[in-house]
């Protein structure tokens, strides 16, 4: 199973002071992705930049409408994620304790986790079928 840990933007990741956290922060994150890797469960992981270098796309019928960045609830946005393969839930739940503080030791912060549906969850389809031979992970 897939699980993807989001880390929550804070008005900080979202004032883009620096393009990376501080060198402890960086250290600690460095360490538990190379026990991700070493493990086998580390399958993606990245920071994003600021909602203010981005863009979302609102439909409306057949309207599609383009809205510039930045956004203005930062609560609501992703600052990054990693993308992790586990066996169950336990062991995801497991590895996501152990996931660094993203604003740093002793500051409030949040992070989610949420699975994510492989092909195998849906009914057999045609469509399906053609996400198979895209080689769409599962």
């Amino acid at each position: 199973m897939r699980f993807l840990i989001i880390v929550k933007a804070t008005p900080e990741s979202e004032a883009e002071t620096s393009p990376a956290p501080g060198e402890e922060l960086l250290a600690a994150m460095a360490g538990f992705h190379e026990e991700l890797a070493k493990a086998g469960a580390l399958l993606d992981a990245s920071g994003l930049k600021p909602s203010s270098a981005g863009w979302r796309i609102r439909y409306d019928g057949e309207q599609c409408t383009v809205i510039d960045g930045p956004f203005a609830e930062s609560r609501e946005l992703i600052a990054g994620y990693t993308l992790i393969q586990a066996r169950d839930r336990e062991e995801a739940l497991a590895w996501s304790q152990r996931f660094p503080n993203p604003r740093g030791q002793g500051l409030p912060a949040e992070i989610e986790v949420r699975p994510l549906y492989g092909l195998e969850d849906f009914p057999p389809a045609d469509s399906i079928e053609r996400f198979k031979a895209l080689g769409v992970p599962t």
